[in-house]
């Protein structure tokens, strides 16, 4: 019946759909692979579209970093949301949760995001105008982090951030495109891990 189908999802404008087909071209083909054409051709563009939103390599590689860091916001709809202020007496659950969700999806639905992050991170070492960028939009995860540690009772809460997001990071990455790649790890099997961490990272008399 006409009235049980599912209302169409609202097409992208054109600056999104440039910037997410990048991020898939890049986590398909590497670096090398992306090119102003080769977005035209797998976005359905016309030729010079991409060139036209961003006139350099430089600015193309900016456009996708800037959308990733957007989807893997913390205020991001896919996001898990935190309560602000942290729940008395559970903090500690709150963060489990929501670290092992985050790197649960990071694994599964936002892999392709994942693996472009990592691939924009390498080429920020080379290109100084994509690591400010890069270490910009970042900083923005540990102000996220370092708020639910302070929830937890940290007495350092921005140092243990850098310390949590270091970890994470080193997840993903062995999960993803390093030697753990071909069994990551599930659901339980992160909260489990994110658990042991946090009771270490915690630990009274750090």
């Amino acid at each position: 019946m006409i009235g049980a189908m599912k209302p169409e999802r609202p097409k992208p404008d054109r600056p999104t759909l440039i910037a997410d087909t990048a991020i898939a071209l890049i986590a398909e083909r590497g670096l090398r692979g992306l090119t102003h054409r080769a977005v035209d051709e797998a976005a359905g563009l016309p030729t010079g579209s991409t060139s036209n939103l961003a006139r350099t390599r430089a600015a193309l590689l900016e456009l996708a970093i800037t959308r990733i860091a957007e989807l893997e916001a913390p205020e991001a709809p896919e996001a898990p949301e935190a309560p602000t202020p942290l729940p008395p007496g559970q903090p500690r659950e709150l963060l489990t949760e929501l670290t092992s969700t985050a790197l649960h999806q990071a694994l599964t639905t936002g892999r392709t995001l994942t693996i472009a992050r990592f691939e924009l991170a390498l080429e920020a070492t080379r290109r100084p105008e994509l690591r400010a960028v890069y270490d910009k939009l970042g900083a923005g995860f540990l102000d996220f982090a370092a708020a639910l540690l302070a929830g937890c009772g940290s007495a350092a809460p921005d140092a243990d951030a850098r310390r949590l997001v270091r970890w994470c990071d080193g997840v993903l990455f062995n999960s993803a495109v390093g030697s753990g790649s071909e069994h990551p790890p599930g659901r339980e099997e992160l909260r489990a891990e994110v658990a042991r961490y946090l009771g270490a990272l915690l630990a009274v008399g750090h």
